[in-house]
């Protein structure tokens, strides 16, 4: 049966797969907040994901890009993009595009698809400058400025492709599996010797992979032979200079699939790059500032002052430094029956102003009942914590309770002791039982 592919692209982290992850943590609040670490802050729409593989020789479908209802003619009477059918598809940082629906218009669905030329200029209208409403958006949706026209393909078999770096092999590995389509943890939960990893040796630092290298993950990775072996050898090769060149973390490419031409074509793609190779990638800059209107403004404060910060679902907002304190922090709520309401690490090197801007940020969260603020100085002067929780009081209008341990922290809670409104603990389980008695008050 054939498989009609209406992509959508995946936008930001991508979270390694477990069963190539070494350090498997227990269902807690901590391994919650341990897979949110994974977000990259360079999210990319679809188009932008399609721009970097046509741009790195992969093989994608044909597209267009249009931001204005003007641009449409020239664009379906454009021969390059001659197809027997058309994908349109409204371009957000937000999955489940085509069971949204349009705030303004009402138009249901972000990705339409049409053999008809005459019905795309009016699709396309009724989805520009409104806002898409999906299961990942708030409920004002958001508002869609691009549009991608692209050619639809029918693909006959789905494969999965993915290269990433690998703590156990200490390098990138390469990760293939002819069951693409879907989860590819669940295909590992229920199909595992489908599921085939190839280490890449880096120790010549070479930008290229070997041709037998990529004829075998092709034929004993994919189940490959004849020139669709050949063909996605390229692919892998392709793909594996780009995730050199770009930085990459991961490159996820789900499904790679071969079409009823017997084309091997890259169709959706995951990427998470190395946000610290910034300063040699102007790209990245610029789609930052592309997507920047579509950003969190809490993902943008977190960034701007240098904070880790992931949003959960709880009412006790957990300010700490050290992502394994935080992590300890958040299990010991949930073990006092309490509910983390994020993932907070302000890092060793926070100063006053990071200290209110951490607050500032927690405190944007109306559900938040109660702070905890955890602190373990080492290179960390509780001093100056202290001295930025006492600035920042005014922005709390909750119960407060703070623990210190570490360099300077006698003086610290000295200071914190001139305070009435904060709650000073004599240890994490004291803090814990304390915060956690305010949300069940209140």
């Amino acid at each position: 049966m054939l498989l009609r592919k209406a992509l959508t692209n995946s936008h930001g982290g991508v979270l390694l797969p477990s069963f190539i992850r070494n350090d498997v943590l227990t269902p807690t609040t901590s391994a919650v907040a341990y897979n949110c670490l994974s977000k990259r802050y360079i999210n990319l729409q679809e188009y932008q994901s399609k721009q970097l593989m046509e741009k790195n020789g992969l093989q994608i479908q044909k597209f267009r890009i249009v931001s204005d209802i003007d641009q449409v003619k020239n664009i379906i009477d454009d021969p390059t993009l001659k197809a027997n059918e058309y994908v349109i598809k409204a371009q957000v940082l937000a999955g489940g595009r085509g069971k949204g629906y349009f705030k303004n218009s009402g138009f249901k669905g972000g990705v339409k698809l049409t053999k008809n030329k005459t019905e795309i200029e009016s699709i396309v209208k009724a989805m520009l400058d409104d806002y898409l409403i999906t299961a990942q958006t708030t409920k004002d949706g958001i508002l869609v400025k691009k549009v991608m026209i692209a050619e639809a393909i029918d693909i006959k078999k789905e494969l999965y492709l993915a290269i990433l770096l690998d703590r156990a092999s200490g390098g990138p590995i390469v990760v293939a599996s002819p069951e693409g389509g879907m989860d590819i943890e669940k295909v590992a939960e229920t199909n595992p010797t489908a599921v085939h990893k190839f280490p890449i040796s880096i120790s010549e630092n070479s930008k290229d992979l070997e041709r037998q290298l990529a004829l075998r993950i092709a034929g004993e990775g994919l189940g490959l032979d004849g020139k669709l072996k050949e063909d996605a050898a390229t692919e892998i090769s392709h793909l594996y200079r780009m995730f050199l060149k770009l930085d990459a973390l991961q490159i996820e490419i789900n499904p790679l699939g071969i079409t009823t031409q017997n084309q091997v074509i890259c169709f959706d793609a995951k990427m998470n790059f190395d946000e610290n190779a910034m300063f040699r990638h102007e790209w990245m800059k610029q789609i930052m500032e592309e997507n920047s209107s579509e950003e969190d403004p809490r993902d943008r404060l977190a960034r701007e002052s240098n904070l880790n910060f992931v949003p959960m679902d709880g009412n006790i907002a957990c300010l700490v430094n050290g992502a394994g304190l935080a992590m300890a922090t958040m299990d010991i709520i949930h073990r006092y029956g309490g509910s983390p309401a994020n993932f907070l690490d302000v890092g060793g090197s926070v100063n006053q102003a990071g200290v209110e801007s951490a607050f500032k940020l927690i405190m944007t969260d109306k559900k938040v009942k109660a702070v905890l603020v955890n602190i373990f100085g080492g290179i960390v002067n509780c001093e100056t914590i202290a001295k930025g929780l006492i600035a920042a009081k005014n922005q709390v209008t909750v119960p407060l309770v703070v623990r210190l341990e570490g360099t300077n922290a006698e003086q610290a809670i000295n200071l914190i002791n001139t305070v009435p409104d904060i709650i000073s603990a004599k240890n994490l389980d004291d803090a814990a039982q304390k915060v956690v008695g305010f949300t069940k008050t209140t």
